[in-house]
C-alpha cells in the first residue's frame, strides 16, 4: 500500500502530465516538446496546454503533419544533447514512422556502441472507449515490447501518469509513453512534492489472496470494480498493476502468484500475440509449479475496432468477464 509523506492533492491524469512537462522543462532547459497542434491548441486531449505560454516557442514547437518528421527530428535532437518529448496523437498514425522508431530510435545506442545516448519520449495515446472507428482505437503496446531498445510505459492512475513521466524524461533511453484516451479525465490524489517512480517497478494496488489479477493502463478501472464485485462473494482478489511493460517487473508477479497460486491477465489489446501472451510465458518458465488453475486471459477481440458503440463494448474486456473468468479459475 502507498503511503504519502507530503500534502496530497486531487487532480486529473491530464493534470498530473502537465504537471510532469512543466516541472522537468523547468528543471532542465535542454527539455522542449514537439509535436502536432501542441501550442495554442494544447494537443488533442488538452496535456499540454498553458506549456507555450510559460516556456515559448522554441521549447514548445508545433509541427508539420509528418510523423516520420517528428520522430526523426526528435532523434537528431536526442542524440545531439537536448531531451526531447515528442508526441504521436494517436497511436494508430505510429505506423508512419515506424522504420524510424524501430531502425533508428530503438538501435542507435546500441549500433554506437554506447557513445551516444537517446534521451527521447515518445508520447502517445491509444485504446477505446470513444467509438473512434478502427483508425482511432487501437492498442498497438505489443508491437513495441517486441522492439529491444525501447522502454514501453503504460501508466493507469494521475500519481503514477506524473512520476513515471518525469522518470521518462531524465532516462537516457527511448521510451514509448501510451497514454489512454479515456483515463485523462480520472481523477487520483498525487503529492504536491516532487517524486518519481522507478521504470520496471509494478505495483499491487489491491492486496488479495485467492488469485492474482493482472492488467495495466485502463484495464486497472475495470478490474478494480471486479475485484469490489468478487469480494462481495467472499472472492480475495490481488490486483497487479504493471505500469511499465519494458521493463517488465517479473518479481512482483511471481512473487503474487506464489500466494495466490492462481492468475487472470487482463488487457486491452487484440488476444493473439499480446501483451498477456508475454506475461503468461513469463508465469509458466517461472512460477508453473505454484500454479493450481490454469492461466485465464481476458482481452480485446482480434477484430478491427467496431465504429458502434455496442459493438465496440463486446470487441473489449469488461467487468462483468473478468469476474467470470477469476471465477473459473476457482473451480
Amino acid at each position: 500500500m502507498r503511503i504519502y509523506m507530503s500534502k496530497t492533492k486531487e487532480i486529473t491524469y491530464r493534470q498530473a502530465l502537465n504537471e510532469a512537462l512543466f516541472e522537468e522543462m523547468k528543471r532542465d532547459e535542454k527539455v522542449f516538446l514537439m509535436a502536432e497542434d501542441i501550442g495554442p491548441y494544447g494537443g488533442a486531449y488538452g496535456v499540454t496546454l498553458g506549456l507555450l505560454e510559460k516556456f515559448g516557442e522554441e521549447r514548445v514547437r508545433d509541427t508539420a503533419i509528418s510523423e516520420a518528421a517528428i520522430i526523426g527530428a526528435g532523434l537528431g535532437a536526442a542524440m545531439t544533447g537536448m531531451r526531447p518529448v515528442v508526441e504521436i496523437m494517436y497511436i494508430d498514425f505510429i505506423g508512419i514512422c515506424m522504420g524510424q522508431i524501430n531502425n533508428q530510435v530503438a538501435k542507435i545506442r546500441y549500433m554506437f556502441g554506447g557513445k551516444t545516448k537517446v534521451p527521447l519520449v515518445i508520447r502517445t495515446e491509444g485504446g477505446t472507449g470513444r467509438t473512434l472507428g478502427a483508425h482511432h482505437s487501437q492498442s498497438l503496446e505489443s508491437w513495441f515490447i517486441h522492439i529491444p531498445g525501447i522502454k514501453v510505459v503504460m501508466p493507469a492512475t494521475p500519481y503514477d501518469a506524473k512520476g513515471l513521466l518525469k522518470t521518462s524524461i531524465r532516462d537516457d533511453n527511448p521510451i514509448l509513453f501510451i497514454e489512454h484516451k479515456m483515463l485523462y479525465n480520472t481523477k487520483g490524489e498525487v503529492p504536491e512534492e516532487e517524486y518519481l517512480i522507478p521504470l520496471g517497478q509494478a505495483e499491487v494496488k489491491r492486496k488479495g489472496s485467492d488469485v492474482t489479477l493482472i492488467t495495466y493502463s485502463r484495464m486497472l478501472l475495470y478490474s478494480l470494480e471486479a475485484a469490489d464485485e468478487l469480494e462481495k462473494e467472499g472472492i480475495s482478489v490481488e490486483i497487479i498493476d504493471l505500469r511499465s511493460l519494458i521493463p517488465l517487473d517479473v518479481k512482483t508477479i511471481i512473487a503474487s502468484i506464489k500466494k495466490t497460486n492462481r492468475v487472470v491477465i487482463v488487457e486491452e489489446d487484440c488476444k493473439t500475440g499480446g501483451v498477456g501472451a508475454e506475461v503468461g510465458m513469463q508465469i509458466m518458465e517461472n512460477a508453473f509449479d505454484y500454479l493450481d488453475a490454469p492461466i485465464k486471459r481476458v482481452a480485446g477481440a482480434d477484430v478491427p475496432m467496431p465504429k458502434s458503440p455496442i459493438l465496440e463494448k463486446l470487441a473489449i474486456p469488461d467487468k462483468e468477464r473478468i469476474v467470470k473468468a477469476v471465477k473459473e479459475t476457482l473451480k
